[in-house]
This record gives C-alpha cells, sequence and structure tokens, in this order.
C-alpha cells in the first residue's frame, strides 16, 4: 500500500506540475494572443487550456462516476456533435482569464478523484471501445498525464514564437546561458541548405 501512495504521490506531482507549467507558459499574454490560432488546425493556447479542463473533468470526474457539478460549464454531447473542436477555443461568451480560472477550478475536482481513490481503483471511460473503456486509477493519470505534457510542449514552441519566452519552467529554464542564437539558428541553416 505504501508503495501504491508513494507512485500516487509522484503521479500527482508531476501532473500537477505540467499544469503550472502551461499556466506559466500562458502568464503576461493578452486576451487576443492567447485566442490567435497558430497552426492551420486552429492551435490556440486559451483552447489548449479549455481543452485539458474538459479532459480532466471527463477522465477524472465522469470515467469514476463524478460528474462535474456545474454541467453548464462543459460541452454537451450535442455541441460536440454540431462542433467536434468545441473545446478548442473560447467563445464569444468566454474570456481567456476565465477559462484559465475554470481550470484551476477543475484541478480541484480532478484532485479529490486522486485524493479519494487507490490507483487501482477500477472506472469506466465513456467515450472509449468497450474493449479499452475499463481502467484504473493509475492508468488514468498516466494517460492524462502524457496528453498534457504534449501540449505543454505545443504551447512552448507557440510562446517561442508570440514573444521569444523559452524555458522548461520558472524554476528551471534549462537552456545555456549565453547562447548566440543568431549564430546557432545560421549554423543550423546552413546544415540543412547542405542536405
Amino acid at each position: 500500500m505504501a508503495r501504491d501512495d508513494a507512485m500516487k504521490t509522484i503521479l500527482k506531482n508531476h501532473l500537477q506540475a505540467c499544469r503550472n507549467d502551461l499556466m506559466w507558459k500562458l502568464d503576461g499574454l493578452g486576451e487576443r494572443e492567447l485566442r490567435m490560432p497558430h497552426t492551420v488546425t486552429g492551435f490556440n493556447l486559451a483552447g489548449v487550456v479549455k481543452h485539458m479542463a474538459n479532459v480532466e473533468i471527463g477522465y477524472f470526474g465522469d470515467t469514476f462516476g463524478r460528474p462535474w457539478p456545474n454541467p453548464e460549464e462543459i460541452i454537451t454531447d450535442e455541441q460536440f456533435d454540431a462542433d467536434p473542436q468545441g473545446d478548442w477555443y473560447a467563445t464569444e461568451s468566454e474570456t481567456a482569464d476565465s477559462v484559465l480560472e475554470f481550470y484551476r477550478r477543475v484541478w480541484v475536482f480532478a484532485d479529490e478523484t486522486i485524493d479519494t481513490h487507490a490507483l487501482a481503483a477500477q472506472g469506466t471511460v465513456p467515450h472509449w471501445s468497450a474493449q479499452k473503456a475499463a481502467v484504473s486509477l493509475q492508468q488514468i493519470m498516466v494517460h492524462v498525464l502524457v496528453d498534457l505534457a504534449r501540449h505543454v510542449g505545443q504551447v512552448d514552441i507557440v510562446r517561442e514564437s508570440i514573444d521569444g519566452q523559452v524555458g522548461l519552467n520558472p524554476r528551471s529554464p534549462n537552456m545555456p546561458e549565453g547562447q548566440d542564437w543568431e549564430a546557432y539558428l545560421a549554423k543550423l541553416q546552413s546544415l540543412a541548405d547542405n542536405t
């Protein structure tokens, strides 16, 4: 049991670290920058946060029989059918700040599931096939952590393209000091051009 508690603590700490890193990457950006699409598929920063909020509600809520207490705040099946990307952007009636605040409230909700269930606790993912739908809390924690980490990596690139902000997190930038980025880019350009 102690080993399971230690593993759950490790997973929860990594999940929270990724949540914090995502929010840090958005810090200081305005409404327009948070809403602006940055890829041909419309990837935008506020949308990533809204998506992850809905992901955590589904996996840490519905999967374990805990519906979100404010159903009007989440995408319904009908809304999803009408717009499969509906959880990937802030609507006209939402502000980017309201989306960020929503996600912070979701953390509390998701953490209640994590804190009150053992890693081996069984749940059922409603939108997965019957063959895969039965899951444990541990599987879901890893699944959400991988999904979130992937999106934080995407946000890293987008934020760098907006204003040059780089770094792993505010505590540990993990970037070489004194790097001549212009010379480095020229070197990479040369390598690419000569292949």
